[in-house]
């Protein structure tokens, strides 16, 4: 049967991680034949399909085991990390991955949407996955077995836009030697994703209503429509509403878009699908031919508390700066955890004269503390010139307001206010408050 395959043995060896499991997996609307088993159990003849083999150690790793299997050791049938690595190792590349209950809500509501043909507009900030999603909507329905167009409005020249969705002719315009189809026709019997499309000319916003409506293109040069068969998916990453009401998107397009919206939240607002995106980052870009390195609590930590001004892109870079830290190492620890703004505050770091002796270190200091001394020399200077306000010192930082208050409590947990400004330091304090 298609989805997750495991025995009941099985689950009861390795409750509640694999209940768990198949509940993320039951949630995010099911996958490709997958077989689960047992370690030390022999695997059954003729089984080609994927497989992934569950063992408990006190070592955690995941092993690749060929193309198509990996076998992963964990320690706490009930930690974050084993979820979060079994998740990863479940599903197919290029598949949305979550555990955050909103996230899972989110892609069952596509999944019902997949097999309906009424557009979509999907919001959200850049880097949270809204191609992701689009191609999942795809895959889920009934024109699965047609392309699949991605096109950027805002990474198009404007006067080329027309053009590259519509077709033209041969000698439309100069440069135009030979006549091209166009991202609709190309779409046809498909789907066609209009990412960013609130970058669009509102010239060419009229021509796109045109086709949505009528179901048919003009290319550039030509007097005659071609028929298209084509569903549109639309993305934004700003608020359409506002934009509509400033005049810079048209209202009539906008309501026909937005037949049934679906909203993508920032990555630091959905804390319990970090972990195992970070495993899924981990799974796409270790060297083939090795095995994946094991994310350790204390770096997981620091994953799920991070701000994530980059959302989902910033945590692919992340991980990725992580496995060159790492090296051969068969663990992801917090040290080699680096934050893009935490690279820039250590440079700036390095380049201040040193304090009076009372405060210089008998040993050199570790990279971390580094880090952590001047994040919160920033944090709470920000904090200051805020007047003590959570709200704005959050929203100036770009972090939630969550993740200030667990960044404040560790600092004066490390000591680190005293070295700080009175200013500053009588700030933290009412901000403690």
């Amino acid at each position: 049967m298609d989805g997750l395959e495991f025995t009941a043995s099985l689950a009861e060896r390795h409750a509640p991680l694999v209940q768990r499991a198949a509940a993320v997996i039951t949630a995010l609307g099911g996958i490709a034949p997958v077989l689960l088993r047992d370690a030390a159990e022999p695997a059954p003849a003729g089984q080609h399909r994927t497989q992934v083999l569950l063992g408990r150690g006190e070592n955690p790793a995941i092993r690749r085991e060929g193309r198509s299997r990996h076998a992963i050791t964990y320690r706490d049938a009930g930690g974050e990390a084993a979820l979060a690595a079994l998740i990863a190792c479940l599903l197919p590349a290029g598949a949305p991955v979550a555990a955050d209950p909103e996230s899972l809500s989110v892609l069952a509501l596509a999944e019902r949407l997949a097999v309906s043909e009424i557009p979509v507009l999907i919001g959200g900030p850049t880097g949270t996955g809204k191609e992701v999603l689009s191609r999942f909507i795809h895959d889920r329905s009934p024109r699965a077995k047609g392309p699949f167009v991605a096109v950027n409005c805002a990474a198009m020249p404007e006067t080329m836009l027309e053009a590259l969705l519509f077709g033209h002719t041969k000698g439309a315009f100069t440069g135009a030697t030979q006549s091209s189809e166009g991202f609709f026709r190309a779409a046809d019997g498909g789907t066609l994703l209009l990412d960013e499309i609130a970058e669009m000319p509102l010239a060419l916003q009229a021509k796109l209503l045109r086709a949505l409506q009528e179901g048919e293109v003009v290319p550039v040069g030509s007097t005659q429509p071609v028929k298209i068969d084509v569903r549109v998916i639309a993305a934004a990453n700003r608020d359409l509403p506002t934009e509509v009401a400033e005049g810079r998107f048209r209202a009539d397009l906008y309501y026909r878009l937005n037949v049934f919206p679906l909203s993508l939240r920032p990555l630091r607002e959905r804390a319990e699908d970090v972990a195992p995106l970070a495993f899924a980052m981990l799974l796409r870009h270790a060297p083939a031919g090795r095995d994946v390195p094991w994310i350790s609590d204390a770096a997981l930590d620091l994953l799920r508390e991070h701000g994530w001004p980059g959302n989902v892109r910033e945590l692919e870079n992340v991980m990725r700066r992580a496995l060159v830290l790492a090296g051969r190492g068969s663990e992801i620890e917090a040290r080699h955890i680096q934050f893009d703004a935490s690279a820039r505050l250590v440079g700036a770091a390095a380049m201040v004269p040193a304090a009076e002796p009372a405060m210089a270190a008998p040993v050199p200091a570790k990279l971390a503390k580094i880090v952590q001394r001047s994040e919160a020399q920033a944090i709470m200077e920000t904090l200051a010139a805020c007047g003590g306000s959570r709200i704005e010192t959050a929203r100036r930082l770009g972090i939630s307001e969550r993740t200030l208050r667990y960044r404040l409590a560790a600092f004066r947990e490390a000591g680190l206010a005293g070295h700080e400004t009175r200013v500053a330091h009588g700030a933290l304090a009412g901000a403690a408050r």
